[in-house]
């Protein structure tokens, strides 16, 4: 990540710009450097703001999806964010869902792309292995259209965070929370206008689960990218920005 990570207490990181805030949610496996795309597409024109997830550290009797959205809530009060686009990847999807659910007079468009909450094929249907690099080498490439994507650091990342057995289990025990956490009776309730972007090639949450997304949720904007997988913003950075910024203008900044 070549942005700045801030630390303070129980936080940390990128706030990048000034003016509307823009505040991304990476997924399970995720990092802050998932979003560094967007960030030096939209920081000079946009707050930009990407907390890192306590995923690998959250006590493990509230390492879930209530945990991890307490954590956004805590977040978005300590910096006293208002009129906020709230953007999430896979679980971070998930989690900006719940927190627009929670807070519609704080959140004013949402950005959905390869989210969780309806439907997501996890790790490509297991849970990760611990301590076999070539198989989840295999289960990162397998959230990708090219495999070449993929940085052999952000690999070593993954592998790191899966031969940890504390770690381990916290991501099983937040994987199986989003599993359980189906979000279809609650969705339609949504109210801020929400853009859907999502690969056409999604193995995780197949192109079915952006057209159920797009049914229920009632103000929605639907655009897919081609030959590509679970992270759009990754594997095509300028479509996915391309799409986002179209979307901001026509939604008033």
């Amino acid at each position: 990540m070549d942005h700045l990570v801030h630390s303070d207490g129980k936080f940390q990181f990128v706030d990048q710009g000034k003016g509307e805030v823009l505040l991304l949610l990476h997924g399970l496996f995720g990092a802050l450097s998932n979003w560094s795309a967007v960030v030096n597409r939209f920081k000079e024109r946009y707050r930009v703001m990407i907390p890192l997830l306590p995923i690998n550290e959250m006590p493990l009797k509230q390492a879930g999806l209530e945990g991890l959205v307490k954590f956004v809530e805590e977040f978005v009060e300590w910096q006293n964010l208002k009129d906020i686009t709230i953007m999430g990847n896979s679980l971070g999807g998930h989690l900006a869902l719940m927190y627009a659910l929670a807070h519609p007079e704080k959140t004013k468009r949402l950005i959905l792309t390869g989210s969780s909450g309806l439907f997501e094929n996890s790790m490509g249907g297991s849970f990760p292995k611990r301590g076999n690099y070539k198989y989840i080498k295999e289960r990162v490439e397998y959230t990708f259209y090219d495999p070449k994507t993929v940085t052999k650091e952000y690999v070593d990342e993954v592998f790191e965070t899966t031969t940890s057995i504390p770690k381990a289990m916290r991501i099983v025990a937040i994987a199986k929370s989003a599993q359980r956490n189906n979000m279809a009776s609650e969705i339609p309730n949504i109210k801020a206008p929400t853009l859907l972007i999502w690969g056409l090639n999604d193995t995780i949450t197949p192109p079915m689960v952006a057209h159920e997304f797009d049914r229920l949720i009632p103000n929605t904007t639907l655009r897919f990218i081609d030959k590509c997988c679970h992270a759009p913003m990754m594997e095509h950075p300028q479509k996915f920005n391309d799409l986002l910024e179209q979307y901001l203008e026509q939604n008033g900044s």
